[in-house]
C-alpha cells in the first residue's frame, strides 16, 4: 500500500510540475508603472503561429469571412453515404469549443484582468482562426478511410506521420511524435471528462437541489447511451449545438435589448481598459492583456489539434473549405458565445457581482437580468454545453485510439468506457490533479501538433490559393 501511495504522489507530482512547466510564466516582461507581464510557453508557440498563419494567408480571416459564411449555407453533398458533410464537422468541433470555459472561463477572465481582457479574446480569436484553418485543411489532406465508422477519420496524428514515416520512406509503423501526440489527446479528454462531471453535477446541486450522485448517473447513462451506439454522436449533436448555442444568443439579445442604454458604455469600456492608461499606470495592463490572451486560447482550441481531429471526418469537395468552416469555427466560439458572456456581465452593475467569482458571479449577473430563470438557465445551459463537449471529445478520440491500436472495437469501446467511469468521479468529487491532468494534456497536443503544423504550413497556404484560383473559374467548386 505505501508504495502505490508513493506511485501515486509520484504522478501527481509529476502531473503538476508539467502543468506549471507549460502554462506558468517562464518569462517576465517590465511594464511601464511597476507592472509585469509573464509569458508562458504555450502562449510563446501560439500567439506567433496565428501571426504567422494569418500573414501566410493573407489575412484570410478578413478577406474570406463572407466565403465562410457562403460555405457555411452550401447544400450537404457527400460522395460515402456514411461520412459527414463539411458543416457537420464544424457542429461537432463547436459542441467541444463551446463549453464551460465560455461561460465561467470569460467570467474568470474579467474578474482578473477587467472589461479590456475582452478585447484581447477578439484578437486571438481573430489570429487563432487562421491556425484552425491550417490544421483543418491539413487534417482533410491526409484523411484516410474509416473502417470502423464508415466515412474518414485522420487529424494530426496522421499528418504528424506523413511528415516524419512517409516521406522519409521509414520502415517503421508509428511515428514517436504522432504516438506522443494521440496518448496526450487522450489524457487531456479523460481529464476533461472528470472535470465536466464535477461542473455539471454542481450547478444541478446549486440551482435545484439535486444530489451530486443522483445527477451524475443520468448524466453517465445519458452519454452511454450515445456514445456506445456506433454513429449516434453527429446525430445527437446536429439537433443539440444549434438549439443550446441559439438559446444562448437569444437570452443575450433579451439582456441587450433591455439594457440598451448601458450598451454604448460597455463598449467604451472595453476598448479603454484594452489599452487604458489607467490600466498601466497602475500597473495593470499585464493582467487586462493577458487574461485575454489566456482565455481566448483555452477557448478557442486552435492549434491544439483536437478540432482537426473532427475536420478530417468531413467529406467535402475541398481540403481548404474544412479550413474555412473550422476558421469559422473560432468566431462562433469567441466573437459570438464567449462575447454573450461578457455583455451579460458587463451589463450587471459591478456593486452586484463584487467579492464574487466563477459560478456564483455569472449566476448573479444572470439574476439580476432574468431572476429566479437566471439561474436555472445557467444551471440548464451549463449542463447543455458540458454533455456537447463530452459526446465531442469522444468523437475526437476515435482517430487517435486507432493510430495507437490499430482498427478493432474493443479498444474503442475500452476507452468510452474509461471516460465514462472518469464523468462518473468528477460527478462525485473534485480532484484538482486531474484538472491538471487535462491542461496537461492540451498543452503537451499544442506542442506535438505544432512541430509538424509549421514545417507543413505550405501546403495548407497552397490548397487555399488552389481554392481560389478555382472559386475564379465559371464552374467553380
Amino acid at each position: 500500500m505505501e508504495f502505490l501511495h508513493a506511485a501515486g504522489s509520484a504522478v501527481v507530482n509529476l502531473i503538476e510540475a508539467v502543468y506549471s512547466l507549460l502554462w506558468g510564466d517562464i518569462i517576465t516582461l517590465p511594464l511601464p508603472g511597476g507592472g509585469t507581464l509573464g509569458l508562458s510557453i504555450l502562449v510563446l508557440i501560439l500567439v506567433p503561429a496565428g501571426v504567422y498563419f494569418t500573414v501566410r494567408t493573407r489575412f484570410m480571416p478578413f478577406r474570406m469571412f463572407p466565403e465562410m459564411l457562403r460555405v457555411t449555407m452550401e447544400k450537404r453533398n457527400v460522395s460515402d453515404e456514411k461520412a459527414i458533410s463539411g458543416v457537420q464537422a464544424l457542429i461537432v468541433s463547436t459542441a467541444t469549443r463551446v463549453g464551460m470555459g465560455n461561460l465561467v472561463g470569460v467570467v474568470a477572465a474579467i474578474s482578473a484582468g477587467g472589461a479590456g481582457a475582452v478585447f484581447w479574446m477578439w484578437v486571438i480569436a481573430l489570429l487563432g482562426s487562421s491556425t484552425a484553418f491550417a490544421e483543418a485543411t491539413l487534417a482533410q489532406i491526409y484523411k484516410e478511410k474509416d473502417p470502423l465508422y464508415g466515412g474518414y477519420r485522420g487529424g494530426p496524428a496522421y499528418y504528424i506521420h506523413n511528415l516524419f514515416i512517409t516521406r522519409r520512406g521509414s520502415k517503421r509503423k508509428k511515428s514517436v511524435v504522432a504516438v506522443l501526440f494521440a496518448i496526450s489527446g487522450l489524457l487531456c479528454w479523460c481529464g476533461v471528462s472528470q472535470v465536466i462531471g464535477n461542473s455539471v453535477s454542481s450547478a444541478v446541486d446549486n440551482a435545484f437541489g439535486i444530489p451530486p450522485l443522483y445527477s451524475t448517473i443520468v448524466l453517465v447513462i445519458l452519454a452511454a447511451v450515445i456514445v456506445l451506439r456506433r454513429n449516434a454522436t453527429v446525430k445527437v449533436l446536429d439537433i443539440m449545438v444549434p438549439v443550446m448555442a441559439g438559446l444562448y444568443l437569444l437570452i443575450t439579445v433579451y439582456v441587450i435589448l433591455t439594457n440598451i442604454g448601458a450598451l454604448p458604455g460597455v463598449f467604451q469600456r472595453i476598448f479603454a481598459e484594452a489599452f487604458g492608461f489607467r490600466q498601466v499606470a497602475a500597473g495593470g495592463f499585464g493582467a487586462v492583456l493577458m487574461n485575454g490572451v489566456k482565455r481566448g486560447l483555452f477557448s478557442n482550441e486552435a492549434g491544439s489539434g483536437s478540432a482537426p481531429c473532427a475536420a478530417a471526418a468531413a467529406d467535402i469537395s475541398h481540403p481548404a473549405k474544412e479550413g474555412l468552416l473550422q476558421a469559422l469555427g473560432v468566431f462562433i466560439d469567441t466573437l459570438v458565445i464567449c462575447s454573450c458572456t461578457a455583455m451579460i456581465m458587463l451589463l450587471t452593475p459591478e456593486s452586484m457581482t463584487a467579492g464574487l467569482e466563477g459560478m456564483d458571479l455569472l449566476q448573479t449577473a444572470m439574476s439580476y437580468h432574468l431572476g429566479e430563470f437566471g439561474v436555472i438557465f445557467t444551471a440548464v445551459i451549463l449542463w447543455l454545453f458540458s454533455f456537447s463537449t463530452f459526446i465531442g471529445i469522444l468523437f475526437y478520440s476515435r482517430s487517435n485510439i486507432a493510430y495507437l491500436f490499430g482498427d478493432n472495437w474493443a479498444s474503442q469501446t475500452a476507452y468510452k468506457i474509461l471516460a465514462l467511469i472518469m464523468l462518473f468521479v468528477g460527478g462525485m468529487a473534485a480532484y484538482t490533479f486531474v484538472w491538471d491532468m487535462g491542461d496537461v494534456g492540451v498543452g503537451l497536443m499544442t506542442i506535438f501538433n505544432m512541430i509538424a503544423l509549421i514545417p507543413l504550413a505550405g501546403e495548407a497556404v497552397r490548397s487555399l490559393k488552389d481554392y481560389e484560383s478555382h472559386k475564379k473559374q465559371p464552374c467553380g467548386l
